[in-house]
């Protein structure tokens, strides 16, 4: 597979990542098999999708031990990123940017995780009650003491721009340009896909002029840009799509017609291409510095995600992928 760098320290990772939260935590929990998630797992260092990404609140913890599973006879093969910051309660998640749980938190994950050192550490969300620079301090000295190789930051205020009007990554540049100041950051992580394409206005230029990788969350749209899912099919209860804005039968009736345009451009590659791998090639055609991290949780899905890097769209499939309607959701 292809291989990409990972901010200034040209950390390569495999071109597509794999995001192993599904396997875990936040989608169909009647789904979720162990053994099966490993040999995906296993299945993606073999194709080459070597960036592992995890957190520590999936689960909570238990995604991070799956991981370990494979680590403990893998390490050399894979890139690992995990999380810190959130921690998940009952019904709620908060944030924690204290910096001794930093240290702590850092401590348990390696110890989840079966390594000796994490590659990419990501701060999941600011903890409002500290500020940024002391949790970034923190996560420096982890840095500093052999524990990770290299910081990143996940985007925050998931959808509030659209609403207010605001660009939706104003809030996350303004914490880049402060964290930014106390230690390098060598990737963000935030939303971004044919149908969530916001982070090309701000966010993705940023991280280019400076050096910094992009890791694409949800590339494939929660699964819609599969073209696997149909409409008014429901969720279950502990599935993040049950609530979410853009999977009510009406919306995603109404949104179809993305799903439409990547199957076009699909048949134009071939009878095997697909539409997920449309979805995918798309964001690997947004820069040299953009790792798109599908989650996924079987083998089959893994395959077909790693055999978008093959995949080379032209002039003409970039200029009527960008003329797709919309996303709709139920705030519109």
């Amino acid at each position: 597979m292809e291989r990409r760098t990972i901010g200034a320290a040209a950390l390569a990772v495999g071109a597509v990542g794999l995001g192993c939260m599904p396997m875990s935590w936040a989608y169909s929990g009647s789904r979720q098999r162990g053994e099966q998630s490993l040999r995906a797992v296993h299945r993606a260092l073999d194709s080459g999708s070597t960036l592992l990404d995890t957190a520590d609140m999936y689960g909570p913890f238990t995604n991070e031990l799956l991981v370990g599973r494979v680590l403990r006879e893998r390490r050399r093969d894979a890139f690992v990123s995990t999380k810190v910051g959130l921690l998940v309660g009952e019904q709620h998640v908060v944030a924690n940017g204290r910096p001794g749980y930093v240290r702590r938190a850092c401590d348990a994950s390696l110890r989840r995780l079966q390594t000796d050192v994490i590659d990419l550490y990501q701060l999941h969300r600011a903890d409002p009650e500290v500020p940024v620079e002391e949790t970034w301090g923190a996560m420096g000295e982890l840095v500093r003491a052999g524990k990770v190789r290299a910081l990143g930051l996940c985007a925050v205020g998931a959808r509030g721009g659209r609403r207010s009007g605001g660009r939706l990554h104003d809030a996350t540049i303004r914490q880049l340009r402060r964290v930014q100041q106390v230690f390098p950051v060598s990737a963000v992580q935030a939303e971004l896909s044919v149908w969530s394409p916001e982070a090309l206005e701000g966010l993705l230029p940023w991280c280019e002029a400076r050096g910094v990788g992009f890791l694409a969350a949800m590339p494939l749209g929660n699964g819609f840009l599969t073209g696997t899912l149909t409409p008014g099919e429901g969720f279950e209860p502990d599935d993040v799509r049950a609530r979410h804005p853009r999977f009510t039968a009406e919306m995603m009736a109404a949104n179809q017609p993305i799903v439409v345009g990547l199957r076009r451009v699909a048949r134009r590659h071939g009878e095997t291409v697909t539409p997920a791998q449309v979805a995918l090639a798309w964001v690997l055609a947004q820069g040299r510095h953009v790792v798109p991290v599908p989650g996924a949780k079987r083998e089959r899905w893994v395959t077909e995600n790693a055999g978008a890097t093959g995949l080379r769209l032209t002039a003409e499939d970039l200029r009527e992928l960008a003329e797709l309607p919309r996303a709709r959701g139920s705030w519109d």
